[in-house]
């Protein structure tokens, strides 16, 4: 790890343009330099103008975070301030909502593969569940309110791996099977609030959201048929591209809505929230050449997975100047090929110590950061009119805490 303001090399006048965060470049150093590397920066005023944004766009509809794009408390508390809910998809992250004090209609409890703990806690919540199969029927209390996530089985323009609503994903109840499902919850006793629909996340072509919500209404005479001429809820889910249209995105939610006569439309946006406010900052520890060129990074891999995970490509900003520039690959520090955090980066020519931005890294950064090869996770923090330590950075001896050393005794269970 380079220690905080070794080399660093001031910026010289290259902007910014490309990190989508209001903080300015001396902002950024003088957070590298306080803070060490590698480091998550986020920027609040840009969380309030996210979800600003999406209020804009769904007039009326309740948000609920998915919180799994970036779950520090810090963020979770200034959603909550200005009355946002949480979609929780595991124990932790529900754990995470009952430490907040939130109430039950203030979660929503998803995920294909739930655990008893999950359906215990969300059910002294008084949460909502979302039903992923027919089989968490017989799982749940009765009385327990509940969604059926619908799977329309449609291609989506994302990368595979975040395509949840297509035929061959292990998210939802098929189109064909809902009925059956909404059947078995009202024998089962279950408070039926409505259906749930999410095809995917990082989605390029809003009109994908379009089509699946015309595929979602062709559910309406059926549900009708078995009573159900009303629902409570339609939960259209999130998804959105950084840049998408979500006017139009909302324009089509709503008229899924009128067409199953849903008094409250709920829109569950994650990355959309919080992608922008999220900086990595990253220093150089040097250069190689091989058949290719190389900036080697002090993050990579174990600091953000999207780039390996997704081929996510995140726009990077050098903060230095130099009379000459090249093309390079961005190659963390991990002993694996695919460690690459950005190939073929035109930038001036690097020194030791030198500062990249990574940018749009507020969502699935941090969050899916590991200890692999015994690696501490980066410290993050926040500006809001001056800087606040909202993760410190882990200790070697952090990272094998959990562990039970053997003079100690096994531990069977």
């Amino acid at each position: 790890m380079i220690t905080p303001g070794h080399g660093s090399r001031r910026h010289t006048g290259i902007g910014l343009a490309r990190v989508d965060t209001m903080l300015s470049p001396d902002q950024l150093l003088q957070a590298a330099d306080r803070f060490g590397t590698p480091l998550y920066v986020y920027d609040a005023s840009e969380i309030d103008t996210a979800l600003k944004r999406v209020r804009d766009a769904f007039p009326g509809a309740r948000i609920f975070y998915a919180m799994k794009a970036n779950s520090n408390f810090a963020v979770l508390r200034r959603l909550r301030a200005q009355g946002v809910g949480f979609e929780a998809v595991s124990p932790g992250e529900l754990a995470r909502t009952r430490f907040l004090g939130c109430a039950g209609d203030e979660v929503i409890v998803n995920g294909p593969a739930k655990s008893a703990q999950e359906y215990q806690h969300g059910a002294e919540m008084g949460a909502t569940f979302v039903i992923d199969r027919e089989e968490e029927v017989s799982l749940l209390p009765p009385g327990a309110r509940v969604l059926v996530r619908v799977n329309p089985g449609l291609p989506v323009s994302t990368h595979d791996h975040l395509a949840t609503g297509a035929a061959h994903a292990k998210f939802g109840v098929p189109l064909q099977g809902v009925v059956q499902v909404f059947s078995a919850a009202r024998e089962a006793g279950l408070q039926i609030r409505g259906l749930h629909l999410h095809i995917g996340s990082s989605i390029r072509d809003s009109a994908d959201f379009g089509v699946a919500f015309g595929q979602l209404t062709t559910l309406a005479p059926q549900l009708r048929e078995l009573g159900f001429g009303q629902l409570e809820v339609l939960d259209v889910g999130g998804g959105w591209g950084l840049r998408a249209d979500l006017p139009g995105i909302a324009a089509a939610a709503r008229e899924a809505q009128s067409a199953f006569g849903a008094r409250e439309l709920w829109v569950e946006p994650g990355r959309y929230l919080v992608a922008l406010a999220g900086v990595l900052l990253t220093r150089v520890v040097g250069t190689k050449r091989t058949a290719r060129s190389f900036v080697l990074c002090d993050a990579g891999m174990t600091e953000l997975l999207r780039p390996m995970l997704y081929d996510a490509k995140h726009p990077v900003t050098p903060l230095w100047d130099a009379p000459e520039r090249h093309v390079y690959d961005l190659a963390g520090p991990a002993c694996e090929s695919g460690d690459v955090l950005r190939r073929d980066v035109e930038l001036p020519t690097p020194s030791p110590g030198a500062l990249l931005a990574v940018g749009e890294a507020g969502a699935y950064g941090a969050v899916m950061s590991s200890s692999y090869l015994s690696r501490s996770r980066p410290a993050e923090v926040l500006w809001d009119g001056g800087w606040q330590l909202i993760r410190r950075r882990e200790r070697p001896e952090d990272v094998w805490a959990a562990e039970v050393e053997p003079e100690s005794g096994a531990v069977s269970y």
